[in-house]
């Protein structure tokens, strides 16, 4: 389910390193672009502050994603789409994801072109074999 925010919470039963290779591999397999995997947390260590287990992988697809950016140019500022893995407390790792529903609505675009998103909401649910929770 979607939050007032828009944003998508899936509680993953794998670890944080095991979750972002899942995810890494279920994008390779369906000829998906990951085009940047930050770890934020390594980052965050190169300055000298600490935080938990943090990838923010960017990805996507010019195929779905286009006909969403010529329906509204400003949807490019939601594109390429991202995943957000984090390991907030030890044990309890979420992959963060916008809400089809979200995007939609957030940029004006046809209901024809949510077919160009839903397939990312059921990725990671297959992924994780987990449902969304609501933030």
């Amino acid at each position: 389910m979607a939050s007032h925010t828009g944003i998508l919470r899936f509680h993953s039963p794998h670890a944080f390193k095991e979750t972002v290779q899942r995810l890494h591999a279920a994008l390779a397999e369906r000829g998906i672009k990951v085009f940047a995997s930050i770890d934020q947390q390594a980052e965050a260590v190169a300055i000298g502050l600490m935080m938990p287990p943090t990838t923010l992988i960017i990805f996507g697809n010019p195929k779905a994603g286009t006909p969403l950016m010529l329906a509204n140019p400003d949807a490019g500022i939601d594109l390429p789409l991202k995943a957000l893995v984090v390991e907030n407390e030890p044990g309890r790792v979420e992959v963060l994801i916008n809400s089809t529903k979200y995007l939609i609505e957030r940029h004006a675009l046809p209901q024809a072109l949510e077919t160009n998103l839903l397939p990312v909401e059921a990725l990671v649910a297959n992924v994780l074999g987990v449902k969304p929770e609501s933030n």
